[in-house]
């Protein structure tokens, strides 16, 4: 099948992809904190929903399951420009984050991750396709490892900061910032980020684009790595929170601490990502990563009741796992360029349908 054909993007000026490379990761920044203080702060939210912990998990599993919807949703770049699917991701999580702060019931909240997510998987295609049209390819690894620190940062600022605010002010006290920062974020895209700028012919409709990426073999083959390591990953995310405080009483300032000790092991391996994998070479990196993931999560059992141990062994398979992640990324930002941002939105279907079914095998563990 023909893909789509379009008008050459010329080259940025360095210090131009610099600052948009700095905005990308600092809005990341946001969507990610949002997105993962649930996670280490699960029996904070279920006590302050007055729910039980398996509910917030069933709610996380329903959140995935919109992120699985990704393949039409982050494909929207693809036809209305990527200043426009950034813009139109914040303002999605920025109404999400609203919805839950104005009307905080459960029903609101498992709707309002929905929505978020939603909102995050418009905006990070969006911005995956814009670096992979502007950024060569023996520089990519670099380029998207640096927008990934707002991942792991988000673990090491981000969910503290939540925790901070929500034992000083409730359960609810960081939505209303997110949604104020949202709509900055917004404003600052729609600023900065130059408008439409590519002439698309050809594979014009989603489902087309989706076709066609299913029946390339290497795009497949990368989309089933990435379903399969988060789903491994997803089991420990779920997981982790819960058993620290059960297994070793940690309480809501060492569940945030926790939180930083992965965010740590993810900024580490994204880091090491981005200095590898562009000279070691991406499917090299992809492989060395998630093999070694594999090893720490056995290691996992190992840990004898030591709170030490068991945080080390957290730090290895977090690094591991993201060092492999963030080096499939930009490999995937090459497979299939004539709809970018259809497989980068396909890709976080794979995450988020991988963290759907871990979550709901780490529910009854």
């Amino acid at each position: 099948m023909q893909q789509a054909t379009r008008r050459q993007i010329a080259p940025q000026p360095e210090n131009s992809i610099v600052s948009r490379i700095l905005l990308f990761a600092l809005t990341r920044l946001v969507l990610n904190s949002a997105y993962r203080m649930v996670y280490p702060l699960l029996p904070v939210f279920a006590r302050g929903l007055r729910v039980d912990a398996a509910a917030v998990g069933r709610a996380l599993t329903l959140r995935s399951i919109a992120g699985a919807c990704s393949p039409a949703i982050g494909s929207v770049s693809d036809s209305i420009g990527r200043r426009a699917g950034m813009v139109l991701g914040l303002l999605l999580f920025s109404a999400g984050a609203a919805l839950v702060w104005l009307f905080p019931t459960f029903t609101v909240f498992v709707l309002a991750l929905s929505l978020m997510v939603v909102g995050k998987y418009v905006y990070e295609p969006s911005i995956q396709a814009y670096l992979g049209e502007r950024v060569p390819y023996s520089r990519r690894g670099l380029t998207i490892a640096a927008t990934e620190l707002g991942w792991s940062l988000a673990f090491i600022a981000g969910v503290p900061a939540c925790a901070f605010a929500i034992g000083r002010f409730g359960w609810a006290a960081p939505l209303p910032a997110f949604t104020l920062l949202g709509l900055i974020a917004a404003a600052l895209h729609w600023r900065t980020i130059e408008p439409q700028s590519l002439q698309i012919r050809g594979l014009a409709s989603w489902h087309i684009n989706l076709r066609a990426i299913i029946t390339s073999p290497p795009a497949f083959f990368g989309l089933t790595a990435a379903l399969f390591a988060t789903v491994a990953n997803e089991v420990v995310n779920v997981v982790f929170g819960i058993w620290m405080e059960g297994e070793f009483r940690v309480s809501l300032g060492g569940l945030g601490a926790a939180a930083v000790i992965v965010g740590a092991a993810e900024l580490c391996g994204e880091v090491l990502a981005g200095l590898a994998s562009d000279r070691l070479g991406k499917r090299r990196s992809v492989m060395l990563g998630l093999g070694l993931n594999s090893l720490a999560a056995v290691s996992m059992l190992l840990s004898g009741g030591s709170l030490a141990g068991a945080l080390a062994r957290l730090f290895f398979f977090f690094l591991t796992f993201e060092f492999g992640i963030v080096s499939l990324t930009p490999l995937m930002t090459e497979l299939f360029p004539g709809a970018r941002a259809t497989l980068m939105g396909v890709n976080e279907a794979a995450f988020g349908l991988g963290r759907a079914l871990g979550a709901l095998i780490a529910i009854p563990l």
